[in-house]
């Protein structure tokens, strides 16, 4: 008899990494961000996509306030074509990191979300600039 885990069966170890391997091209964590901040190591541009004013009240030291509304092409020109642009907002109840990674598509950028936005960054105990 099997259990509810297993009354459907696993994918194959192939699919697995297929799936898996397309996930993480779509998107890094915080953990992965902050340690590239740390090490001096960002060759990505991190876009904070919330609004102004919450920029304004805190942010992810490093980060650029783009709201998506605001990328267009003549904007993102200001970057190298081959530019990385790793995306977050409020956290995992915004939709604005995926309005923002489909408007950077839109206009034939790279983009990966950082998951967890600034929820996920607080959760992870790393610091907030603020003014």
């Amino acid at each position: 008899m099997s259990s509810r885990v297993s009354e459907i069966p696993a994918a194959s170890p192939n699919a697995v990494a297929e799936y898996y391997g397309q996930k993480l091209a779509f998107e890094t964590d915080c953990s992965d961000v902050q340690l590239s901040i740390a090490s001096g190591n960002t060759d990505f541009v991190l876009l904070d996509v919330r609004g102004p004013s919450l920029f304004g009240q805190q942010h992810i030291p490093g980060a650029v306030n783009l709201p998506h509304g605001k990328m267009t092409a003549r904007k993102m020109a200001e970057w190298p074509d081959d530019t990385l642009f790793v995306v977050y907002c409020a956290g995992p109840h915004c939709n604005g990191t995926d309005k923002a990674a489909l408007r950077l598509g839109m206009l034939g950028k790279r983009v990966k979300v950082m998951i967890g936005g600034m929820t996920g960054w607080a959760d992870e105990g790393f610091l907030f600039l603020a003014p």
